[in-house]
């Protein structure tokens, strides 16, 4: 995907966010969570005592996947670190920001409801630079593209068909993606 499409994609719907972090034995840690994309990056808001906030505060390299389950496939893979913006407790400076988030899931109504009902949960407010991570994405062709290109080259094979395809494409330019 372009950087123009990536964004879009970021913005669309109500994609969940799949963080991955390092436990402090060193085994993976990944859980499912909303988020939201915001002046180049990706917001998330840990309570206070969940495992991946502990986490990203003892280590803050994290990966996230935000990917969807029909056509074209798109996903967008990140390998950063996580920022504090806000400590807990510092929720009220943040709060639009939390609803927000809240209504890219739910209704106005319910986002309410769950702000309000939740409001006494602190909440970290987490931030991944994406200029400053790793950013892999992908699709599957749209339109009339060539498969050709959809993977970066170093997977085809040499002297397959599909690595000469890559190879063609856009004199040479196909199936440089990440």
């Amino acid at each position: 995907m372009s950087a123009e499409e990536a964004r879009a994609f970021l913005a669309e719907g109500a994609r969940t966010a799949h963080v991955a972090t390092t436990r402090a034995d060193g085994s993976p840690h990944v859980v499912p969570v909303w988020f939201i994309h915001e002046r180049g990056k990706i917001f998330v808001t840990p309570r206070f005592h969940s495992e991946f906030g502990k986490n990203l505060r003892r280590d803050p390299r994290v990966a996230i996947t935000i990917d969807e389950e029909a056509l074209p496939y798109r996903k967008v893979l990140v390998a950063g670190r996580a920022e504090t913006v806000h400590q807990p407790g510092e929720d009220d400076r943040w709060r639009e920001l939390y609803r927000a988030i809240a209504k890219r899931y739910i209704d106005d109504e319910a986002a309410e409801h769950y702000v309000t009902e939740t409001i006494d949960q602190p909440r970290f407010l987490l931030a991944v630079d994406l200029s400053r991570a790793q950013v892999t994405t992908w699709r599957m062709p749209v339109e009339n593209e060539p498969y050709a290109g959809i993977w970066a080259k170093r997977y085809y094979l040499e002297g397959t068909k599909m690595r000469k395809l890559a190879e063609d494409v856009a004199g040479g330019r196909g199936g440089e993606r990440s």
